[in-house]
């Protein structure tokens, strides 16, 4: 059975989707059968692994509707082991339309029971925000991989997650995890990088992943060529540390 890892965080501009985009490349390099699952409206994840979200028809929206299987709407990529569950801007209505539904919560992990044996990890990108899409999310995960920038502020909003984990654990998913805390962002000339990443460890400390993210172009211009950094420039620090998580979480689950 997959590994569902959910990659959330509700502040934005943190690298979640960065994350979610390179992870799901870095495992599939590995030749680890890989879903990428895009669940934030934005898309980003979508238009990162290179698809054009203006021409999918079958989106993670229908999906969740029940207007669509899942074997019919994820879609090939570039990379061999790698497949996605793509969105688009119609995923916006999700939210407003499952409001009045029964099982309203649990509609993602129905959808993915489907095909969760034909995947080894199953990545989900959620939202920048703690409304129902990221509440299906977490309800269907095993884990959740936390994105931290290396910023005083990003630091604030991690106790709002870590308390809708624990009631996500209580009402709708009591083997949900905290799969680790993912620094990201990380400028070693920065003073402040270094503290946040002192502190993290000290109080979160086996929860913290060995491997950090840094601060790199690369990583930052590979999404407008639609690539995970690791096709765009490999032997960039962002690739190389990307490579380097995906190796982490592997060997975590051996």
């Amino acid at each position: 059975m997959g590994q569902i890892i959910a990659v959330a965080n509700q502040k934005g501009g943190v690298g979640k989707t960065t994350t979610a985009i390179n992870l799901a490349a870095s495992l599939a390099v590995a030749e680890q059968r890989t879903l990428l699952v895009d669940l934030d409206p934005q898309a980003n994840a979508t238009s990162g692994i290179g698809i054009d979200r203006s021409s999918i028809r079958l989106t993670t929206y229908h999906a969740l509707l029940g207007q669509a299987s899942i074997k019919d709407i994820i879609r090939p990529t570039s990379i061999e082991y790698l497949q996605i569950l793509p969105a688009n801007t119609d995923l916006l209505g999700a939210e407003i339309e499952l409001v009045g539904e029964a099982g309203r919560e649990t509609r993602l992990r129905n959808v993915l029971s489907e095909i969760v044996d034909d995947f080894q990890f199953i990545i989900i990108d959620c939202p920048p925000s703690l409304g129902l899409l990221t509440v299906n999310a977490l309800t269907a995960a095993d884990s959740v991989l936390i994105p931290l920038q290396c910023e005083y502020y990003a630091m604030e909003g991690l106790s709002q997650l870590t308390k809708t984990v624990r009631l996500i654990q209580r009402d709708l998913n009591p083997k949900l995890v905290i799969n680790g805390i993912l620094l990201t962002m990380f400028d070693r000339r920065n003073n402040l990088s270094h503290q946040v990443s002192e502190e993290m460890r000290k109080y979160f400390t086996d929860r913290v992943f060995q491997t950090v993210i840094p601060r790199n172009v690369r990583l930052s211009e590979a999404p407008s060529h639609g690539l995970p950094v690791l096709m765009y420039d490999i032997v960039s620090t962002g690739a190389t540390a990307y490579l380097a998580l995906a190796k982490e979480i592997i060997d975590t689950r051996k």
